[in-house]
């Protein structure tokens, strides 16, 4: 936590840092002040008109909500050469500045009363959360209470919400996504992952919906850019906002990932991306909307691969059983430890080994809103009209008042994804694996819709899934945004009303939804108690040197520029050149850099000058790797040198040592940047972005 870093001075003064350590505490002040979130991606001011700088693969939504089968600019990029060429993002687009961070763990936890039922502890703790966030929450603050330590801690963060974002500039997609899948979590790297937006608001400088009267946000601190990037053996430090990390989790909680959650889920990602690549095949506008839900299958896939490949093959797991089991025998070896720990873990077990025995059930209901966007929205649509009636501190927090704009948008933007014929094909998917339940784990109001049973031959059951799905996508009346827009704010008894075959379906599923989710309060009331307690455990244990897991809060880590051994016989340098496009240049597919590129390339080869040529290598620096400690999230996060100067972005783990998230390991984990040098040299030679250049302050 960025609180934490000045107990660090002297370990940070040992790698050469000058700075003050106290910096990175004042989250207002700079460089903490200019460090912001996407709501999933990492991202950082660099001028004082509110220009942003995150990952090319962070700004691809805007790309795509922009993008045509005439004018597709996931392929060819975006340059705005005036601010009022300047692409809006979208609705839902958003960027959240982080004002202040309270500790408020009395506030949420404290005095609770001991004779409480879990269900009961859980609603104690969800209202008091409920009332400081809405506490919070004013001029234009967004705020979240956020556990840390499992629950032995929680946090006021308060964020300015700025909800007026727009597309400023993003290279071609033979630069910011060079290499696509082949390269996509391996080293050597050359991929310019960078994209520039900009964030505005009211003439006041308050937050505001778009609007062209709306004027650039005028941040208190943006950093500068350095012309010198960085290089190996620099002390870095990375702020951003990494999303979740499981490195707390038990050890029966870290096997069942790998003996069922991960190879599920690859499973699953592999045969929704061959649904995708037969559906979308030669044509371009259905390929413009299933790009995001593409990426995103194949970057979670391969990931998922390399942590279950560390997990069982790399030795993580066993590691995981005896550091589980080196903690059973401290406890076990003081009376004192025995009666405040002792029961802890045993207790833990249990209610994994009690939620082992639905899990296919309950991951299957799950998934059903996944693929579906037709079933998603009449579902949020249902619940929505379910709790508007409650006063706003009795409603779920999903639905509260602070997020009715939020669903509003996500109808809205659901117009530039939605096609009946992926959806069709995803929720296919879907019903053929919950064809498959045992049957101790059907879902009955769907088995008795779709007219499936336990035990049903595949074939047969296919067959009744494709004649439903022939019967209810005619009638499907969700995938137009104007019948979407108008049942958002009806009641309940005209959402049942609807004739839409998805409105009837997510209201026949809601009851065991709601028996799902009750389940899941209770348990969350049972870990409330039981999670803090291991966590104290784990602390007094390693006399403190436990670090909280990732949970989207603003963070900072920081190592040094270095390659790595990652396997006998092997070694990573530090960083790549423009030599490597050049080597790697096929120009077809995932390998194709732009003419402008390779032009500019040769035109350095043939003695043209430029400042972003490192004198040691020679060439333009284009990646680098490092030794921090970063996961999903951290994308787009700045990159600073001592100087608190951006020298790049972090973009990427490497697929030896993603794994990481569960156990870190200190000595081969590296995670992937962009030199800024890179990222400077293509906005010069390569896309004349000469108007965003001279904004930005470089040193």
């Amino acid at each position: 936590m960025p609180q934490q870093i000045p107990a660090l001075a002297s370990r940070l003064k040992g790698l050469g840092f000058a700075g003050d350590p106290n910096a990175f505490a004042d989250l207002t002040g700079f460089p903490m002040g200019a460090i912001i979130s996407l709501g999933g991606c990492s991202a950082s001011f660099v001028s004082p008109d509110g220009l942003i700088v995150t990952n090319h693969h962070c700004v691809q939504g805007a790309l795509q909500y922009n993008s045509t089968p005439d004018r597709n600019l996931i392929e060819n990029g975006f340059l705005a050469k005036s601010r009022g060429a300047e692409l809006w993002n979208g609705p839902g687009a958003r960027v959240f500045v982080t004002t202040s961070v309270k500790d408020v763990t009395d506030e949420i936890i404290g005095k609770i009363p001991a004779k409480l039922t879990d269900r009961q502890r859980f609603d104690w703790i969800e209202r008091r959360t409920k009332e400081r966030t809405a506490a919070c929450e004013k001029d234009g603050l967004r705020c979240r209470i956020a556990p840390f330590f499992e629950g032995k801690s929680y946090f006021e963060i308060a964020q300015l919400e700025i909800n007026d974002v727009r597309l400023v500039y993003a290279p071609g997609k033979g630069i910011g996504n060079f290499g696509g899948e082949t390269d996509n979590w391996q080293w050597p790297r050359h991929t310019g992952d960078f994209g520039f937006f900009r964030a505005y608001v009211r003439k006041d400088g308050k937050p505001a919906s778009f609007s062209r009267d709306n004027v650039p946000y005028r941040p208190k601190h943006w950093l500068t850019v350095s012309t010198k990037g960085a290089n190996p053996g620099d002390l870095i430090f990375v702020a951003g906002y990494p999303g979740r990390t499981q490195r707390h989790e038990t050890y029966p909680q870290v096997r069942e990932r790998t003996q069922w959650t991960l190879p599920r889920a690859i499973r699953r990602a592999k045969e929704q991306l061959a649904l995708l690549e037969e559906i979308t095949k030669g044509d371009k506008a259905l390929e413009i909307k299933a790009e995001q839900r593409k990426r995103g299958l194949n970057n979670g896939l391969t990931k998922n691969v390399g942590v279950l490949d560390g997990l069982v093959r790399g030795g993580l797991l066993a590691k995981k059983e005896a550091q589980e089991r080196d903690l059973v025998v401290w406890i076990a070896a003081d009376k004192a430890r025995q009666a405040e720990y002792g029961d802890v873990l045993p207790a833990l077990q249990t209610m994994q080994a009690e939620s082992e025995k639905s899990r296919e059930r309950n991951a299957v209901l799950a998934a059903l809103n996944g693929p579906s966007s037709l079933l998603a929205t009449a579902d949020t649509l249902h619940r929505l009209s379910l709790e508007r009636p409650k006063k706003d501190m009795d409603r779920e927090p999903a639905f509260q008042e602070r997020n009715w704009s939020r669903i509003r948008e996500s109808l809205e933007r659901m117009e530039k994804t939605y096609d009946p014929r992926l959806d069709r094909a995803l929720f296919r998917h879907a019903l053929v694996e919950a064809a498959t339940l045992p049957a101790d784990q059907r879902i009955a109001p769907l088995d008795a819709a779709v007219d499936l049973t336990a035990g049903r031959p595949a074939a047969d059951a296919a067959k009744a899934i494709d004649a439903w799905l022939d019967a209810v996508y005619p009638k499907a009346t969700l995938g137009d945004k104007a019948v979407r827009l108008a049942l958002f704010t009806k009641p309940a008894a005209e959402i049942v009303a609807s004739p839409d075959p998805f409105v009837k379906l997510a209201i026949a599923l809601h009851p065991l939804h709601e028996a799902v989710r009750e389940k899941e309060k209770s348990d969350a009331g049972k870990r409330s108690l039981l999670r803090p307690r291991y966590m104290r455990a784990l602390l007094a244990k390693e006399g403190g040197l436990v670090a909280p897991d990732a949970n989207s809060t603003l963070r900072v880590t920081y190592g040094t520029v270095k390659g790595v051994s990652p396997r006998d016989g092997m070694a990573y340098l530090p960083q790549t050149t423009l030599q490597g496009i050049l080597e790697k240049q096929t120009g077809t597919g995932e390998f194709d850099a732009p003419k402008a590129e390779l032009d500019a390339i040769q035109a350095l080869r043939n003695g043209k000058r430029s400042p972003y040529v490192d004198p040691k290598l020679k060439d333009v620096p284009v990646d680098y790797l490092s030794d921090v400690d970063t996961t999903g999230g951290n994308s787009g996060s700045a990159t600073l040198n001592s100087k608190n100067q951006l020298v790049g972005l972090l973009f990427d783990g490497t697929f030896d040592t993603v794994a990481s998230d569960f156990l870190f390991d200190r000595e081969k984990t590296r995670s992937i940047h962009v030199d800024s040098r890179y990222l400077l040299w293509v906005m010069t030679e390569v896309d004349g972005a000469t108007n965003v250049l001279e904004e930005m302050k470089l040193d």
